[in-house]
C-alpha cells in the first residue's frame, strides 16, 4: 500500500532527529558525512526510530546538497552521500516503514532570484539522486523562506509522481516569515504539488499547536508536524534539549484532534519521544472534521515618525554638499573625538561619519558617539553598520536602537574579515550580505521587521552603501552599483580616490544613476602612509604622481601634511566639477585637516556660484 493510501485511514509516525541525536552522541563533523565514515551509527539511528514505532523515516540526506557541503569540501560527493544514505534506511527499515528522501531549505531570509536559481540547481541534482535510489516520496523540510519552498515542491512535482511532504518553519505563532498566515502558506503548497503539508523546527509542540488551530482540514493534502522536543538550553559550549515524552504523548493526542496526519520530531527528539507518538497514533483515529481557531490579527498602527533633519540625499541633489568621517578611537578617552565633531559642526558639514570597528579592529561603539554627536554637539551622526559583527538577532536590534535614538543615517557595509584586525581568531559573522542588509533596513521603513513581524512604527532610514571605484574594470564595479540600488540603496560614498582622471572616469560612468554619490577624499600625512594605503588596504589605489609627492617630503612631518592637503585640494577641485557630494575622510583623528578641507569646499564653492 502506498504512503499516500495508508494515510487515508491511519495516522502515520515519523522519525525524529538525526543531526542532534549524533550530537549528543559527540559526532562533531558534518553529520551527512557519517553516512560514508560510520554508516553503522546511522544504521541504529534509524533502528531505534523504527523500533520505536516510526512508520516513515527519512534519509541522512537534510543537507546533502551541493550548496551546503562545499563548506565541507564534500560538493563532488553529492551523489553518494545520498546513494548511501537511501541504501542505510533502506536497511532499517527492513520492510516495516517508508523511506523518505530528505531535503532540507537552504536559506532563512528572503531569496533573490538570482541565488533562487542556484538553489534550484542544487536541489535538482539531489532530487534526482534520492528518486533514481527509490523512495518512497519526498519529504522536503524546515523551509524558512515559502517561495524556496513552492520552487523545492513545484520541482520535485515535475520530477516525479511520488508523494511529496513539506515542511515549512514559523516566523512567530500563527505565521511564516514574512507575514504570511500558516494556513494560507499550507494552501499554496498543496497548490503546487505537496501531498502532505505542514510545519517543523524552530519551536516546539505548544506554539506548532496553537498555529495549526488556525488550519482548517485542507481537500487535497493532509498535515504533518515534526516539532522540536523543546526551546534548547546552552551550557558549556553545546545545546540541549528536556527530555520530555509523556508530554509529547499528550501534545501528540491533541496534534492528532486539530487533523495531523503525520506525525514526527524535529531537534531534540529522540526515539523515546517517537515512541509516545507511536503509542497515541495506535489508539486513535483521523479526525475528519474540526473547529478551526483563528489567532487574533492586530491591526496594523504604522505610525510614521517625522524626521526632524532633511535626508542627506535631497540635501546632495540641491546643493553641494560635505560630510566627514571621524573615527571612533581605539582608546576609552572620547574627548579628543568629541573635540573633532565640534570643530567639523562648526565649519558647517553636513553629517559626521563614524565607521564601524574599521579594519576590524575594536573601537568605542558608534552608536554610543552618534548619541553623544547627536545630543551634546547637534551635529547629524551617519554610521556605518556592517554585516560582520552582528548576526541577525543583533543587526535588528542595534537598528531599532538606532531608531530609538533618531538616527536615521547609516552606510550599510559588509565589513573588513576579522582577521585583517587586531583579534584574528574572532568570528566573522556576516548572516547577509551588504545587498540583503540595505534591503532589510528599507524594509524597517515600512514598519516590518527582519522576520516579518510588525513593528507598530515605520522607521526613517537614509541608506547609504559603498561603492569602490579603485577597479580595473569600472564598468562592472556600477552594475554592482546598480544593484544596491535595486536593494533599496539611496545614496553612495565612495573609497577614497587618488587621481583626477579617474573622478572624471566615474562621473562618465554613472552619468545615467539617478542616485547621489558622495566622492572619498582622505588627506595623506606621510609616505608611510600613503604606500601602506596604496599596498595593503582593500580598495585603494594611488597614483605614481602622488607616492612620488608625499616620498620627496621625507621624514618632514609637517612639509607631508601640506603636501597631503594640497594633493586632497586638487582632487577637490575636480570633484566639484562633476559631482555635488565630498566625503572627507579624517586621518588618525587630525580633524583640522578636514576642517581646513571642509572650509576650502565652501570657498571654492561660493567662488563657482
Amino acid at each position: 500500500m502506498s504512503l499516500l493510501d495508508k494515510l487515508k485511514t491511519e495516522v502515520l509516525v515519523g522519525d525524529g532527529a538525526m543531526g542532534t541525536l549524533l550530537y549528543e552522541q559527540g559526532i562533531d563533523q558534518c553529520f551527512e558525512e557519517v553516512n560514508l565514515t560510520d554508516p553503522e551509527r546511522i544504521l541504529e539511528a534509524h533502528r531505534a526510530y523504527v523500533e520505536a514505532g516510526a512508520n516513515v523515516i527519512q534519509t541522512n540526506t537534510y543537507a546533502a546538497n551541493r550548496l551546503k557541503m562545499e563548506k565541507y569540501g564534500l560538493e563532488t560527493k553529492i551523489g553518494e552521500l545520498n546513494r548511501v544514505a537511501v541504501s542505510l534506511a533502506r536497511q532499517a527499515a527492513n520492510g516495516q516503514a517508508y523511506v523518505v528522501g530528505t531535503i532540507g531549505g537552504v536559506r532563512r531570509f528572503q531569496l533573490e532570484e538570482e541565488s533562487l536559481r542556484e538553489v534550484e540547481i542544487a536541489f535538482s541534482e539531489q532530487m534526482n539522486v534520492l528518486l533514481e535510489e527509490g523512495v518512497d516520496g519526498l519529504l522536503l523540510e524546515t523551509f524558512y523562506d515559502l517561495d524556496e519552498a513552492k520552487m523545492a515542491v513545484g520541482l520535485a512535482r515535475k520530477l516525479t509522481n511520488l508523494p511529496i511532504i513539506v515542511n515549512v518553519s514559523l516566523g512567530e505563532v500563527g505565521v511564516l516569515n514574512g507575514g504570511i498566515p500558516v494556513a494560507d502558506a499550507l494552501n499554496q503548497l498543496m497548490t503546487v504539488g505537496a501531498n502532505v503539508v505542514g510545519l517543523n523546527c524552530r519551536m516546539g509542540p505548544f506554539h506548532m499547536l496553537r498555529s495549526l488551530e488556525s488550519v482548517p482540514l485542507l481537500k487535497d493534502a493532509y498535515l504533518s508536524v515534526y516539532p522540536n522536543a523543546s526551546l534548547p538550553d546552552y551550557r558549556d559550549g553545546r545545546f540541549f534539549y528536556q527530555s520530555n515524552p509523556d508530554y509529547f504523548a499528550d501534545m501528540g493526542e491533541k496534534f492528532i484532534n486539530q487533523g495531523v496526519r503525520l506525525l514526527g520530531g524535529c531537534c531534540g527528539t529522540t526515539p523515546e519521544h517517537i515512541k509516545a507518538f507511536a503509542e497515541v497514533a495506535k489508539r486513535m483515529k483521523p479526525v475528519t472534521d474540526k473547529t478551526v481557531r483563528p489567532i487574533p490579527v492586530q491591526g496594523r498602527q504604522m505610525v510614521q515618525v517625522q524626521r526632524k533633519l532633511k535626508p542627506l540625499p535631497e540635501i546632495v541633489n540641491e546643493r553641494k554638499s560635505v560630510i566627514v568621517e571621524l573615527d571612533p578611537p581605539k582608546k576609552l578617552n572620547t574627548h579628543k573625538f568629541m573635540l573633532g565633531a565640534k570643530a567639523l559642526k562648526d565649519v558647517g558639514v553636513d553629517a559626521v561619519t563614524m565607521a564601524d570597528n574599521s579594519l576590524a579592529s575594536p573601537r568605542v561603539d558608534n552608536l554610543a558617539l552618534g548619541a553623544m554627536v547627536k545630543e551634546q554637539i547637534g551635529a547629524r551622526p551617519l554610521l556605518h553598520v556592517t554585516c560582520r559583527d552582528r548576526n541577525l538577532i543583533g543587526l535588528q536590534s542595534h537598528l531599532m536602537g538606532l531608531h530609538a535614538l533618531g538616527i536615521d543615517d547609516v552606510l550599510a557595509i559588509t565589513g573588513d574579515p576579522t582577521k585583517v584586525g587586531d583579534f584574528p581568531g574572532a568570528a566573522s559573522v556576516y548572516d547577509v550580505s551588504s545587498f540583503q542588509l540595505i534591503s532589510m533596513i528599507k524594509q524597517l521603513n515600512e514598519g516590518i521587521s527582519f522576520s516579518g513581524k510588525e513593528l507598530g512604527q515605520k522607521a526613517n532610514f537614509s541608506v547609504a552603501a559603498a561603492f569602490n571605484p579603485n577597479v580595473r574594470h569600472l564598468e562592472k564595479a556600477v552594475k554592482r552599483m546598480e544593484k544596491k540600488i535595486e536593494s533599496g540603496a539611496d545614496y553612495f560614498m565612495t573609497q577614497p580616490i587618488y587621481s583626477e582622471k579617474q573622478i572624471e572616469a566615474l562621473y562618465n560612468e554613472t552619468k545615467h544613476i539617478d542616485k547621489p554619490i558622495y566622492i572619498g577624499i582622505m588627506p595623506l600625512v606621510s609616505s608611510r602612509n600613503a604606500e601602506f594605503l596604496h599596498n595593503e588596504v582593500p580598495g585603494i589605489k594611488l597614483t605614481d604622481e602622488i607616492r612620488q609627492a608625499m616620498a620627496a617630503c621625507g621624514d618632514n612631518q609637517e612639509t607631508a601634511m601640506k603636501e597631503g592637503i594640497q594633493i586632497a585640494k586638487s582632487l577637490i577641485d575636480t570633484t566639484l566639477q562633476y559631482f555635488n557630494g565630498i566625503y572627507l575622510i579624517t586621518p588618525f583623528l587630525r580633524y583640522e585637516m578636514t576642517v581646513e578641507l571642509a572650509q576650502y569646499i565652501e570657498a571654492q564653492t561660493l567662488l563657482q556660484q
